[in-house]
């Protein structure tokens, strides 16, 4: 049977939220299904539909573990609305034959800029001097003093695409920058630093674009908080699995950390209550690719993940799956 014949009896599955107009493009092109989010439904349904999917789009609003890719017996793809693809289990995903896809490149830019402006309202404390205006306080006295930007030395944990975005940014910054990563980036201008603990303690900054995953889960940990040391500061944009967060969140209501600029957080959408009444510390609610351009083209390579799948059995964007 031809693929494009197969579609007409196969069948696409959203799992999970997604952005609306996608959901709306899934259900009036290709008819897809949607899972139920509470657990006896979701049973119910998969038992009557999990034998038709072949592929299913997700992003990492929702888990996508064995146990869901067990019920369904002929799934051959999982395409990602996201670059991270943490909630979804890749290795059982890779035991199985089944391919991921992600979007890549087109949200390098959005989650730079989000990486950047964290560090500047952080280290200047924009957010809270906002809130000192609008309080009323201003008129009782001057604003207390912050720290510069330019001149920082900037380490970065992770130097992929996102990390090489946020470093030519601040090197327009004139920030000295250094960087941990699985291995040396080829001919990069920046200095390599052995281990996340080690580039914490030589730098102002510490920068968090790690990939998430089993991988990379506590990467950023209690020592490497330490070594930052009180007068220096946590930029987090990758994932929140990436930092020991309790380790953090000690760190930071006693003093043994300047601030933090937090963009994700180990289990959203809950932030740690004690994070909240802190001027130190800039809180943001998952907002790094949220711009209406970056999700526009995220939505359009989705759904060229989609329909390259269902044409030709390929991906656009295939992740690297590990090793069977």
């Amino acid at each position: 049977m031809t693929r494009s014949a197969e579609r007409t009896t196969s069948a696409v599955l959203q799992v999970g939220p997604l952005k609306p107009s996608l959901q709306d493009t899934l259900r009036t092109s290709y008819d897809a299904l949607v899972l139920p989010t509470d657990p006896e439904q979701s049973a119910a349904f998969l038992a009557e539909h999990g034998e038709r999917v072949t592929v299913a789009v997700t992003s990492g609003g929702a888990a996508f573990d064995a146990a869901l890719m067990a019920r369904l017996p002929h799934l051959e793809a999982i395409v990602n609305f996201g670059v991270g693809y943490d909630t979804i289990d890749v290795a059982a995903a890779a035991q199985r034959g089944i391919t991921v896809s992600n979007t890549p490149d087109v949200l390098t830019d959005s989650v730079a800029d989000t990486a950047v402006g964290l560090m500047i309202d952080t280290l200047r404390r924009f957010s809270a001097a906002d809130r000192f205006v609008r309080e009323g306080s201003w008129p009782k006295g001057s604003y207390p003093l912050t720290r510069d930007v330019s001149n920082t030395a900037v380490g970065i944990v992770g130097m992929g695409r996102i990390g090489r975005a946020i470093a030519a940014r601040l090197t327009a910054f004139g920030c000295r920058i250094s960087y941990h990563n699985r291995k040396p980036v080829p001919d990069s201008d920046f200095t390599y630093v052995e281990s996340p603990q080690e580039l914490a303690g030589g730098v102002d900054v510490l920068v968090v674009a790690a990939a998430g995953g089993p991988g990379t889960r506590g990467l950023v940990d209690a020592k490497t908080i330490a070594a930052l040391g009180p007068e220096g500061y946590l930029i987090n944009i990758s994932r929140g699995s990436v930092v020991d967060e309790d380790a953090l969140v000690d760190a930071l209501v006693n003093g043994r950390l300047a601030g933090a600029g937090l963009d994700v957080f180990a289990n959203e959408p809950h932030v740690p209550q004690a994070l909240l009444g802190l001027d130190n510390v800039v809180l943001l609610p998952h907002v790094s690719s949220a711009t209406v351009q970056t999700r526009a083209a995220m939505e359009e390579l989705t759904l060229r993940n989609l329909e390259s799948f269902l044409a030709t059995g390929d991906l656009v964007t295939p992740i690297a799956m590990p090793s069977r």
